[in-house]
């Protein structure tokens, strides 16, 4: 019997939501699970419908990006999770979607702004987003270096990835992370609603101002408990 039959099963459970919650089209999108004991996680095989996927079919990966086991090739952005859970300790799922609205401020290359309480029950921050690569990342291994491209912008920023479970990359998609698969895709839903009324923010009122320190403060500690303010 195989050593990831738990992974396989957690993976599969959680891309199964994506499409419920319409976070993806066709195949535009991925969940991985990780065990770090034994240093792999099972993700989503390339290309294959929703509707015919199966625990067996979720590929099993090590934490450098090399399949252990599996007969099908695993999620195109399999090399970008695989450097994440790498190089951040504490994370035991990652999503990555081209949801329609989070993907939008993405293309944009634009933060996106806390300007109320639903988006303060979760951060205290501005959802970031990291910069296009450069040129020579890009003429690269393109999906490994994406990582690093999320690991850079958060250390620029100061940002802890406990503390921050969502990024947006420039030009490209969100990736949310979680201490479960079933949290991370939780994270990717709130940033798609969270950016959505964002953007419907922006078109009510270009000048919309960013939510108050206090009550930024005040929804927070009362969702995560006191003391548990990070705010810049």
């Amino acid at each position: 019997m195989s050593n990831y039959k738990t992974i396989r099963e957690l993976a599969y459970e959680a891309n199964m939501e994506l499409p419920k919650l319409n976070l993806v089209l066709f195949t535009f999108g991925n969940v991985s699970a990780a065990d770090r004991d034994q240093r792999v996680f099972a993700i989503k095989p390339s290309g294959v419908p929703y509707k015919d996927l199966s625990p067996d079919k979720m590929v099993i990966v090590d934490f450098d990006g090399h399949t252990v086991e599996g007969t099908l090739r695993p999620s195109s952005d399999t090399q970008t999770h695989a450097v994440l859970y790498k190089h951040w300790d504490g994370i035991n799922g990652i999503v990555h979607t081209h949801s329609t609205y989070a993907t939008s401020w993405a293309q944009a290359q634009m933060d996106v702004p806390i300007f109320g309480t639903t988006h303060a029950d979760h951060l205290t921050v501005d959802i970031p987003c990291a910069p296009p690569m450069n040129d020579e990342m890009i003429k690269g291994n393109y999906e490994y270096e994406t990582g690093f491209q999320i690991i850079n912008h958060f250390k620029e920023l100061g940002y802890s990835h406990h503390e921050v479970e969502m990024v947006l990359v420039g030009n490209h998609a969100p990736f949310t992370w979680g201490k479960t698969a079933e949290k991370a895709v939780y994270n990717s839903a709130v940033l798609e609603s969270v950016a959505q009324m964002a953007m419907l923010t922006n078109q009510i009122n270009p000048q919309s101002p960013k939510l108050k320190a206090a009550l930024i403060k005040k929804h927070f500690e009362r969702k995560h408990g006191p003391d548990s303010y990070y705010g810049q």
